[in-house]
């Protein structure tokens, strides 16, 4: 009998490990526990987390704001002749030159309509609200088309010019747009990955818009309902974007393929995605917040010149938005 339950007792101690996670040693010799692999079509191991590692605190982001800034004012030749370059196709194949025509007529309408100081305030910011609804249009159908390239294209140069800034090369414009294109067909995947993700938000919208347009969401409780399937949609998209967002930086690293550079995302921001989404915001906040302030008196006084500032400003604003994102994208190394 006693060998009998000693012999249950070691196969009982057998079982337990086998069930334990595997555990192996690091090269300072401390035992780290390793995590079962999640498996799509095995349910049962889902629930396997990896541990959040102890990231280093990154900076606030009204000082990496200012970094950025700093940055591309130090190399205004370079980031100053790409953003002459992106500003001049724009012209020629996107915007063309009759872009104040439509602000002037519209304030000029609205002056009419709405009498007083308060008609006033509301002219000037419903001229605002449409500057910034049609920044991404153009006069052809085409035009879209010819933005979406030129938008990939000078991309891929401020992105290669910043990378060599940083390492502390002197480098010409040119060089941005011959060197700078080589990663163009693992940008374009990991351009329209980005696409793919974005489909749960335009589905949970258009849903939303469907339902509360036509009368099918009667109660509060049934708009309530679907307002929250829009937002949960949304932030699903959110989420998924947050790392393809940087995999766009990663993949345009020499020998670096599309799923590899998202993998790697995907680690870069495991745990800390709300930590994120804090210094993503305030980025569209103080650009918005500064074409306010630039375009709101030129709209007043100065109506067929705020739209030629405005398009000045969206051209300024992708060098901003390249900078920020790729500052923040090294502080999370």
């Amino acid at each position: 009998m006693p060998k009998a339950s000693a012999g249950k007792r070691v196969t009982k101690a057998k079982k337990v490990a086998a069930k334990k996670p595997p555990v192996k040693r690091a090269e300072s010799g401390t035992r780290v526990l390793q995590v079962r692999p999640r498996i799509w079509y095995r349910p049962w191991t889902w629930h396997h987390r990896q541990p959040t590692p102890a990231y280093a605190p990154l900076p606030k982001a009204r000082k990496l704001f200012t970094a950025t800034w700093r940055q591309l004012w130090s190399h205004k030749k370079l980031f100053g002749g790409i953003v002459l370059t992106y500003g001049l196709l724009n012209l020629l194949f996107v915007r063309g030159l009759s872009g104040s025509t439509d602000l002037t007529s519209l304030k000029d309408s609205l002056d009419g309509v709405l009498q007083g100081v308060g008609g006033k305030i509301a002219s000037t910011t419903t001229s605002f609200v449409y500057l910034l609804a049609s920044s991404g249009s153009g006069n052809t159908d085409a035009s879209g088309v010819y933005q979406s390239i030129l938008l990939v294209l000078c991309s891929l140069a401020f992105i290669w010019a910043l990378r060599q800034v940083l390492a502390d090369h002197t480098v010409r414009v040119r060089d941005s747009f011959y060197k700078g294109m080589y990663p163009l067909v693992p940008f374009l995947l990991v351009f329209l990955l980005i696409g793919v993700q974005l489909l749960p938000l335009a589905v949970g919208g258009g849903l939303y818009s469907t339902v509360i347009g036509n009368g099918i969401a009667v109660h509060a409780w049934e708009k309530a309902l679907w307002l929250v399937l829009f937002i949960g949609l949304g932030l699903w998209s959110l989420r998924m974007i947050t790392a393809s967002m940087f995999a766009l930086y990663i993949v345009t690293l020499p020998d670096m393929t599309p799923l590899r550079a998202y993998r790697s995302a995907r680690q870069l921001v495991y745990g800390r995605r709300l930590y994120l989404w804090r210094k993503l915001i305030f980025l569209p906040m103080v650009l918005l917040v500064l074409a306010a302030v630039v375009e709101i008196p030129l709209i007043l006084w100065a109506t067929p010149l705020a739209a030629w500032v405005f398009f000045l400003l969206s051209m300024l604003a992708l060098p901003v938005i390249h900078g920020y994102l790729y500052n923040l994208y090294r502080e999370m190394l």
